[in-house]
């Protein structure tokens, strides 16, 4: 399918520097980041110890999504992700309502991801201290992309680490009673449903490497291996540590804190623990923070090239190879959010947004054909009816805003002038 826009940008194509390893690192830094430390929460508020079953349904949907992405990325290894795929598959609007809903969903999440970093490190001062990590992080992304994939191996490593003492004080504090997991499942399904939605935000950074194919050397061998291989780590390091969450502090207890790793470890012999765990939880937002600027700034620099974004956008900095004036652009926007937003809002707004995006990338892949090594039919139909479901069963007020803005981009969509709908470009 051909794709569209107004003209085919000059802009010079952005540096591939980015091994195995490192796509690998950056998809597990988007991961392993602020949401298991937050989301395990809210999803033992709305579903008990049924938050497991949850996790299972999260995951089984984020492997939905993560083989068609990666079997996109392999035939279109672009900066943009679905934005792309949508656009190639499916036609203009599509791609355009994936990319609308990715920018306005991921910037929403970074701000998110700001406060949680500020509430973990500055809780007397969490706008300010938010803005400055914005303000740092963005600087970092200005410099290089490489110089980000190494920052972020150092926070994953650190994440890894306070995860691993969550697990260790857990099970080893004397907390752990069977009676924590009972009644089980313990939620209706509604609340099952929800408890997905909630930890599907935790898994949500593997795309994120999909969004650097411009950047990955070897994007068609490389991009779906990094992908499969982060999310597994993922998904093994998030059901060890809500099991153990679970059987310490009990659904009641992750449920009643903003904090419930730090509950759980508190709730044993071993809360001296607790506040490596504190330091843990706001490296991770961190880490998290930075791989969302990253993947944002690199859709708005392929909508801005497609002449859906002011083609201001589309500038590639000549020394370090990135496109600097939407990573700008990205953290202006943020700054304004963290300053302004609510923390509890600007999470579920992201959650829906994020789930119509995959919904719209599932709805690709099942234009794939055999020769394009399509996956098995059920998955990506699977996938697409996974991440509708859920965006629909989470709390109301993030359901109707994130209606409200897609419907608000599919009307900017109706102003764009009939004549860059039609123009090809190869």
């Amino acid at each position: 399918m051909t794709d569209i826009g107004a003209t085919v940008s000059t802009a010079p194509p952005l540096a591939r520097r980015l091994g195995l390893f490192d796509a690998v690192v950056i998809g597990l830094g988007s991961m392993l980041g602020a949401g298991v430390f937050a989301a395990f929460g809210p999803a033992a508020n709305a579903a008990g110890a049924g938050l497991l079953i949850g996790l299972a349904i999260a995951a089984v949907i984020a492997y939905c999504n993560a083989t068609s992405s990666a079997r996109l990325a392999a035939i279109y290894p672009q900066s943009g992700g679905t934005y792309v795929y949508g656009r190639q598959r499916l036609g203009p609007f599509w791609g355009y309502l994936a990319g609308w809903g990715f920018i306005v969903g991921k910037t929403s999440s970074c701000a998110a991801m700001a406060l949680t970093f500020a509430s973990y490190a500055a809780p007397g001062h969490v706008r300010l201290v938010g803005v400055a990590a914005v303000a740092a992080l963005t600087a970092v992304n200005y410099l290089g992309v490489q110089k980000s994939a190494w920052l972020t191996r150092a926070i994953v490593l650190i994440t890894l680490a306070a995860l691993a003492l969550v697990v260790i004080a857990c099970l080893g504090g004397g907390a752990v009673r069977a009676d924590h997991v009972s009644p089980f499942p313990g939620g209706t399904a509604y609340g099952v449903l929800q408890s997905a939605g909630l930890l599907f935000f935790a898994f949500a950074g593997y795309a994120r490497i999909a969004t650097l194919g411009e950047e990955v050397r070897d994007p068609a061998r490389t991009i779906p291996r990094a992908i499969a291989i982060a999310l597994g780590i993922a998904l093994a390091v998030y059901a060890l540590v809500a099991v153990s969450a679970l059987a310490a502090a009990g659904p009641a207890g992750l449920a009643a804190t903003a904090s419930p790793l730090r509950a759980a470890v508190r709730a044993g012999s071993l809360s001296e623990l607790a506040p490596a765990v504190q330091v843990g939880g706001a490296i991770a937002a961190l880490g998290s923070l930075l791989a969302l600027i990253l993947g944002v700034s690199r859709t708005t620099l392929a909508m801005a090239r497609d002449r859906f974004l002011p083609t201001s956008l589309d500038a590639v900095h000549p020394r370090f190879g990135v496109p600097h004036r939407a990573e700008l652009a990205v953290a202006a926007v943020v700054i304004v959010l963290v300053a302004t937003v609510d923390l509890r809002g600007a999470i579920g707004f992201s959650s829906f947004a994020v789930l119509c995006y995959y919904a719209i990338a599932n709805a690709s892949a099942m234009t794939l054909t055999d020769a394009e090594r399509r996956p098995p039919r059920w998955l990506p139909v699977l996938g697409a009816a996974g991440c509708l479901v859920m965006a629909f069963t989470l709390p109301w007020a993030s359901v109707l805003a994130g209606a409200a803005v897609l419907i608000f981009g599919a009307m900017l969509w109706l102003f764009l002038p009939a004549g860059r709908r039609r123009r090809r470009i190869s």
